[in-house]
């Protein structure tokens, strides 16, 4: 089961500022589709938070250089 999160209570989840997750991090690390979706077609944003963990692990304990590719996929350097 996934849990679905609003971005309030994933800034409340991650410690950042709601707009810092809309004006930074959505599209540039938080990928639609991987990490969020949009119910119905509409404008609400709904994080998944399983996949936004497993992603925020990952990328703390890589000491490598890694890029984030849109398909979900890292390319190393």
């Amino acid at each position: 089961m996934q849990t679905y999160l609003t971005t309030e209570q994933l800034a409340t989840r991650i410690q950042y500022d709601p707009r810092t997750i809309r004006n930074r991090l959505k599209d540039n690390v938080l990928l639609e589709g991987v990490h969020y979706f949009r119910p119905f077609g509409g404008r609400k944003i709904l994080y998944i938070w399983e996949h936004i963990e497993r992603d925020m692990l990952r990328r703390a304990t890589e000491a490598d250089i890694s890029i984030p590719m849109a398909s979900g996929a890292i390319c190393r350097g």
